[in-house]
């Protein structure tokens, strides 16, 4: 592994009080121009602001345009994916209920949290629209025809994920958490787009091996693989005596009627959520981040598919802060790859890239 482009900057608010960007999906866009997508403008971590935006190369990750808000409701707008199919390209996210924000609002004043920011977030809780839950609530997407330049209305999915839906043959599929009103703890399913274009669960996963207790899982993402299996990478995690923060796999052979058992790939610490591309070479690269000891971005390599991966690639070390992640990683024309991800700095998150190859 070398790194060709160190660490920097893509995405940010610097001069503003809503300077806070996460969450990102990068994608190749039909004219092919790079995508990246986020949730932007926030204030904090969690806050009313977010809006899910997006981001244009035209020189091959090289220049950014400032970003642009594609989803924005009343609600908090947070993880953005991106997916393209055909010459449509689909950007999704989703959002937390104003009893959610009010109720992570008292945990922080709880701790002594009282300054501007926070002052001003609890004043936006009394100018919700009283259907604002009935009406924006759930996991969200909108679609481009004119390669983002414009979005239809917004819809809403059974399930939702950091990095959005994928391609299986002709067919777009969302591999995700269930995400219906109550947003339970209610697993992780597949669905499926019809010819309106509207997302249905065509079948739900098993959960994690047996012998593993108390997992939550989460934040999957999904890649169709050139043999036709569909690989479903999986955050799971568990707090306490027995920590756990790592990646779970699960297949299917049958086009998503039917998935294993997942199983566990990497260290129980090693990092999560995680994201899968494709290289133009073969080889299968997954992208996450470490939240525990040596902060950081890591990638592992697969040369069968997913069946078997490599030692972990470290992409950045030594950040200061825990609250980074989410990496996304996008092949070059020139085969090198580019992976965006976020990083909280003193103040406020930002969106960076890193580039290199295997």
């Amino acid at each position: 592994m070398k790194i060709i482009e160190k660490p920097r900057i893509i995405i940010s608010n610097p001069d503003s009080i809503f300077g806070y960007f996460a969450w990102p999906t990068v994608a190749r866009l039909p004219d092919g121009s790079l995508a990246t997508v986020c949730s932007g403008f926030r204030m904090r971590h969690v806050c009313p602001f977010g809006k899910a935006v997006i981001s244009f190369s035209r020189d091959d990750g090289e220049s950014w345009t400032r970003p642009a808000p594609v989803i924005d409701t009343p609600l908090d707008d947070r993880d953005a994916g991106i997916c393209v199919y055909g010459n449509n390209v689909i950007v999704t996210s989703f959002n937390n209920t104003p009893d959610f924000q009010r109720h992570r609002a008292e945990i922080n004043i709880s701790k002594g949290d009282n300054g501007a920011s926070m002052r001003f977030i609890q004043g936006y809780f009394g100018m919700y629209p009283d259907d604002s839950v009935e009406k924006y609530f759930g996991s969200t997407y909108k679609i481009s025809r004119d390669c983002g330049v414009t979005f239809e209305e917004m819809k809403r999915s059974p399930v939702t994920t950091p990095h959005g839906p994928f391609l299986c043959g002709d067919k777009v599929m969302w591999v995700g958490k269930l995400f219906d009103k109550v947003a339970e703890d209610q697993g992780i399913a597949l669905a499926e787009m019809d010819e309106n274009e509207d997302f249905h669960v065509k079948t739900v996963l098993p959960p994690c091996e047996d012998g593993i207790e108390s997992i939550h899982e989460c934040e999957p993402h999904a890649i169709t693989l050139p043999d036709g299996r569909i690989l479903v990478a999986i955050r799971a995690q568990r707090s306490g005596e027995h920590e756990m923060f790592t990646v779970f796999t699960s297949e299917s052979t049958d086009g998503g009627k039917t998935f294993t058992v997942p199983k566990m790939i990497i260290p129980e610490l090693a990092g999560s959520p995680p994201h899968l591309m494709l290289h133009s070479s073969g080889a299968l690269v997954m992208s996450y981040a470490c939240r525990h000891g040596n902060y950081g971005i890591r990638a592992r390599i697969s040369n069968d598919l997913g069946r078997t991966w490599g030692e972990e690639i470290m992409l950045t070390e030594h950040i200061e802060r825990n609250d980074l992640g989410y990496p996304a990683t996008v092949e070059k024309k020139d085969g090198s790859l580019l992976t965006v991800y976020y990083e909280r700095g003193e103040c406020f998150a930002t969106i960076k890239q890193i580039i290199w190859e295997i």
